[in-house]
């Protein structure tokens, strides 16, 4: 709606996602998660989140506020996360200047500066109070920024406007002068940190298609001479796309061993069972995954988001397309759970080709294929979308679009 109202206004505009969106709540550029004895996360202690993306605008104007060079592309959100000033309200932030660390321009740079570059402290709380540092991600936070392709409905990947290449020189100098301008990064002497480097933990997860069962796998990697023994915990929970747990529905724990010089990997199957009665509208898992090596108290722990895909409507055409001649759009669902759908709506629209047409059908069987056929007299020639949407009780948004070439009578 603000890219369409700036637009309305003459401004060019265009829709940003950040996936892996930081949401770091005293713009100090790290998030914290505190990890408990076992290494399990503190919920209760844990206030940062990541978000599994963040969407705002960019709006192209010149800054005769800022210095040359600081026009362009500017960062405008009219879904703000936090306050600034006390209103909720977030930009113009120049993009150029975000980039190279320059936030102490108007409006707002600090706060987008850390969305996209934020560190992850995994923080474990001593008996005593000590806060001991036991992991850092720094390459997890802005991992994608895209916005649509011109002329297409692609995406065009533009994380480089936004950051160097993570781990490079110029990006490590971008942080540094961020820091210099004001934003209160935390150092690391404020707290005890020995990176852990004899062992790796990395997490993989297998395309998963909803109502499905996939697996899981963890992998460690042992570079040191020495034998250990890693007891794990992994943590399955439906999220909000927020990044805000609705339930935990997976808790798995098991000891590895990890043998010298070598890689070893450990896999774990999630049924459908398990998360489909539990499923939020966009079908996102967060997995937190800890492990703490007996032998040196040492803990490792890796997070990762995972979609699950949702089946797609199929949309086609019957005959010739030509404006005002009568002719017949099919719309067909297979049904993929293990179980009936019930109260099914079906919805088609299709702007310049037909009105809006909504029709429920009372259920649908596993496996079974419902077909939808609507006829219709193309309204103006042109290229058009058709759009179809399917809702149902244990099933919502399933969508489906295909572009249509209406001839001229």
């Amino acid at each position: 709606v603000f890219a369409t109202v700036l637009r309305c206004l003459g401004i060019p505009a265009r829709l940003i996602t950040n996936y892996s969106s930081a949401h770091d709540n005293n713009a100090n550029l790290r998030l914290d998660f505190f990890l408990d004895d076992e290494g399990k996360v503190d919920t209760k202690l844990t206030k940062d989140s990541v978000w599994n993306y963040h969407c705002w605008n960019e709006a192209w104007m010149t800054r005769p506020d800022l210095p040359v060079g600081f026009g362009g592309w500017q960062v405008v959100d009219g879904t703000p996360q936090e306050t600034s000033d006390g209103m909720y309200r977030c930009g113009p932030a120049s993009v150029q200047a975000i980039k190279h660390g320059h936030v102490c321009f108007q409006f707002d740079a600090p706060f987008v500066y850390a969305e996209v570059n934020s560190d992850i402290f995994y923080t474990r709380m001593e008996k005593n109070g000590t806060q001991v540092v036991e992991n850092v991600d720094t390459t997890r936070i802005g991992q994608l920024i895209v916005t649509k392709e011109v002329g297409g409905d692609g995406m065009m990947d533009i994380t480089e406007e936004y950051k160097f290449r993570e781990g490079s020189d110029e990006e490590r100098l971008a942080l540094e002068t961020a820091v210099m301008y004001g934003v209160k990064k935390q150092s690391l002497q404020d707290t005890t940190y020995q990176p852990q480097t004899d062992v790796e933990m990395d997490f993989q997860a297998q395309k998963a298609v909803l109502g499905n069962d996939f697996k899981v796998t963890i992998t460690f990697r042992n570079k040191s001479r020495n034998t250990y023994t890693a007891t794990t915990y992994l943590s399955g929970n439906i999220v909000f796309y927020t990044g805000v747990t609705k339930s935990e529905f997976k808790k798995h724990s098991f000891s590895a061993k990890l043998q010298p010089s070598s890689s070893s990997s450990f896999e774990t199957v999630i049924k459908s069972s398990e998360y489909m009665s539990d499923l939020l509208e966009q079908a996102s898992f967060h997995f937190f995954v800890t492990a703490r090596i007996n032998e040196t108290g040492k803990i490792l722990a890796v997070q990762k988001a995972v979609m699950l895909e949702i089946p797609t409507l199929r949309i086609k055409t019957k005959g010739e397309l030509v404006a005002g001649k009568e002719t017949s759009v099919i719309v067909e669902f297979t049904n993929p759970l293990k179980q009936t759908l019930e109260n099914v709506t079906l919805r088609l629209e299709g702007p310049g080709v037909l009105r809006t047409i909504k029709k429920q059908f009372g259920r649908i069987p596993m496996n079974s294929t419902l077909t939808w056929e609507v006829k219709f007299a193309p309204m103006r020639p042109g290229l058009r979308k058709l759009i179809a949407s399917l809702n149902s009780d244990a099933l919502r948004h399933v969508y489906g679009e295909l572009n249509v070439q209406i001839q001229k009578p």
